[in-house]
């Protein structure tokens, strides 16, 4: 409709509104995940830490493995090397 010039709206936030509600929820794995992805422990607990990342998690689609890899990057790196250094 912009490239012949009929525009059925008159007000730009009611455009918005209707672009929000046409794409929303379509992404919504996907911005999970790159919320996954960005999630640090940094000095929360790691109680904290995991009730963050459970909240997170849902819905990412990520199981087993993934998450748990995705879980590992995201813990304290001090705690990463300290699990990296236990013997089996």
């Amino acid at each position: 409709m912009l490239e012949v010039g009929n525009l059925e709206y008159k007000m730009a936030e009611n455009f918005l509104v209707d672009l929000k509600k046409e794409f929303s929820g379509r992404d919504e794995k996907a911005v999970k995940i790159v919320k996954l992805k960005r999630l640090e422990q940094e000095n929360k607990t790691m109680e904290e830490f995991v009730q963050e990342f459970r909240r997170v998690a849902r819905r990412s689609g990520y199981k087993g493995w993934l998450l748990v890899e995705e879980f590992k990057y995201s813990i304290n790196k001090t705690i990463q090397q300290k699990l990296i250094e236990l013997e089996c």
